[in-house]
């Protein structure tokens, strides 16, 4: 499993940790039953603390990502296909919020976006 930090992002570490094995989940790259690495060996690894680590893992917990069992490890969960289903959904319109920010900061119109949208749609959906 590769996490990479970005020390100079605004986004906090911990929420970095679980928005990247949040995808490898959705993405399949972690299935059920795998076993993430332990917090003292991640927290070394990212040479962070393991507070934040065990924060990070105690969000994938509450979320329904992961479960842990104490003296065992944390675990990927089995999947909600409902709850995969909607990660994806937040990842692609946070995408999409991004990309209409940047074509509005172009100045490209509510019109043209629409338009190419409808292009890319029919070409991608064809």
């Amino acid at each position: 499993m590769k996490i990479i930090i970005n020390h100079s992002s605004m986004i906090p570490i911990y929420e970095q940790i679980v928005n990247q094995i949040k995808s490898l989940i959705v993405k399949g790259e972690l299935k059920e039953y795998d076993v993430l690495p332990s917090v003292r060996l991640l927290s070394k690894e990212l040479k962070i603390s393991a507070l934040t680590v065990k924060k990070a893992y105690d969000y994938l917990e509450e979320e329904g990502f992961t479960s842990t069992i104490h003296g065992k490890g944390t675990y990927v969960k089995v999947q909600n296909a409902q709850l995969i289903y909607e990660e994806q959904k937040k990842e692609i319109e946070a995408e999409l919020e991004c990309i209409f920010i940047k074509a509005k900061q172009s100045g490209i119109t509510k019109e043209e976006v629409k338009e190419l949208t409808k292009i890319l749609l029919e070409e991608t959906y064809d």
